[in-house]
């Protein structure tokens, strides 16, 4: 909810008031994330939704908007512990370009961290790494601030190859 209320807001939700306002949210069908699960288990939540779901980035000098174009947003990671360090935040990114792509949008942008040291508090890094990004077919756009890039995925429909078969772009 970081990015989609007014810091006071958030501030006056914070914990529960939260998770409420995240429930509703999800209950009203509004896009928010999706889960990657380890067989039944949930270990991982990634928040990805059109830009403008995102007020917050609206307000912020270093993320505001590269251009014009309508984009989707990465915003919020989240790995259990044990999962760490296994490659569920790439999965994670896949997954939500496929989801983006599916439901018209044709750019998916994300604002992590590139780090100056090899190694970053976790809560420091709930908007990814962008070595993660990269791995993920992400480019970065975009540099405002020296540890924060701007980073798109260009989600194209379907193309045809020159053998006829389809690849798809996501």
């Amino acid at each position: 909810m970081w990015w989609r209320l007014r810091r006071a807001e958030w501030g006056k939700g914070k914990g529960d008031g939260n998770r409420r306002a995240l429930r509703a949210l999800v209950e009203s069908g509004e896009p928010t994330g999706l889960v990657a699960y380890s067989g039944w288990d949930p270990i991982g939540w990634i928040a990805v939704a059109p830009r403008g779901a995102y007020p917050g980035l609206e307000r912020s000098r270093t993320l505001k908007p590269v251009d014009e174009r309508p984009v989707w947003s990465v915003t919020c990671f989240f790995t259990a512990r044990e999962h760490r360090r296994r490659g569920v935040t790439v999965k994670l990114l896949e997954a939500a370009a496929r989801y983006a792509r599916a439901n018209g949008a044709d750019c998916l942008e994300g604002y992590p961290v590139e780090p100056r040291k090899d190694s970053v508090p976790d809560v420091f890094v709930f908007t990814g790494l962008a070595q993660a990004f990269r791995k993920a077919g992400f480019v970065e756009v975009a540099r405002r601030s020296e540890t924060r890039p701007i980073m798109r995925r260009e989600l194209g429909p379907e193309k045809r190859t020159t053998r006829g078969r389809k690849t798809a772009r996501a």
